[in-house]
């Protein structure tokens, strides 16, 4: 039987939403249960007594998904973006955006910054707050995406982004205002998944107009927490940016970058290279790692 490749664009439990070669979307079973499937998989799919079935995923060039010791939840693949919505109406979790830079830099993803409802008072304070990740080079994007989403859209075309934010940031608004469609296409893919709870819960695939389905947001639901335990400790070093010129120079090859004496990364936060909660969140991820893979093991 002829095999068709289509591109996820919701999974809920074991089926999914797939996006097929003459743009349609369909439900689609994921066949076992070895098969771990994102938004933004590019699958292989039949049809079998009626219906399409999931049989392979294609490789991936990356995936982005959090873990603790508990669970883990995919969010997207084959991303080259990662974007975090931010506004200054909600309170900012500075650490949930430091985590999100290091899950787009483990999978060799650019990290961005939408500083979303630019139009409020309290919009200064927010961009105060978002200053040391500029210092860092991370690019910050003013907009209002209630009234004018122009500026996320310069950033966004090109790139296959997923969007990250807590609840009430304003995602769903810019992905209402950059696909006019977004609405319908959602109601179309809850249809397909036949589960009302979708539109809340589930992350979704939107392809931006206008860019010959090049482009596309991945619409995340909002979190107050984002493990990272899944990464390895060496994976884990790297993606802290400013970290990578110290790395290989300590005086112990398996530094753990705390007490052992003559260790790099130590030396450059005391001498103001990297901030000093830079390394504490370094510590408390390789901790939630090791809690993960303890759990795991047992």
């Amino acid at each position: 039987m002829a095999l068709l490749r289509a591109r996820v664009v919701a999974a809920h439990r074991r089926s999914v939403a797939v996006a097929l070669p003459d743009g349609t979307c369909a439900s689609a079973i994921v066949k076992g249960r070895s098969l771990r499937i994102a938004v933004g998989d590019e699958v292989d799919v039949e049809r079998a007594h009626g219906a399409l079935v999931v049989v392979a995923v294609a490789p991936r060039s990356n995936l982005v998904y959090r873990s603790d010791a508990f669970n883990e939840k995919l969010l997207a693949a084959n991303l080259t973006q990662v974007a975090a919505v931010v506004a200054p109406d909600v309170g900012v979790d500075q650490e949930l955006i430091e985590r999100w830079s290091i899950a787009a830099e483990a999978a060799h993803c650019r990290f961005i910054i939408l500083a979303n409802k630019a139009d409020l008072p309290s919009f200064a304070a927010l961009r105060e707050r978002l200053a040391p990740f500029a210092t860092r080079g991370i690019v910050v994007v003013d907009l209002s995406a209630q009234h004018d989403a122009a500026p996320a859209r310069a950033w966004l075309e090109g790139q296959r982004t997923l969007l990250v934010g807590q609840s009430g940031m304003g995602k769903s608004t810019l992905v209402n205002s950059l696909v006019p469609d977004a609405g319908a296409r959602t109601a179309q893919v809850s249809a397909a998944l036949r589960s009302g709870r979708h539109t809340t819960t589930a992350t979704t695939l939107h392809v931006l107009p206008g860019t010959d389905g090049a482009s596309w947001l991945v619409d995340s639901p909002g979190v107050k927490v984002f493990g990272l335990a899944h990464l390895d400790p060496a994976v884990l070093a790297q993606a802290f940016v400013e970290m990578r010129p110290y790395l290989g120079r300590c005086r112990f090859r398996d530094c753990r970058h705390d007490a052992e004496p003559d260790c790099a990364l130590v030396a450059a936060v005391a001498a103001g290279a990297i901030a000093p909660h830079r390394l504490a969140l370094l510590h408390a991820l390789r901790r939630e790692g090791e809690l993960a893979r303890r759990r795991t093991s047992a």
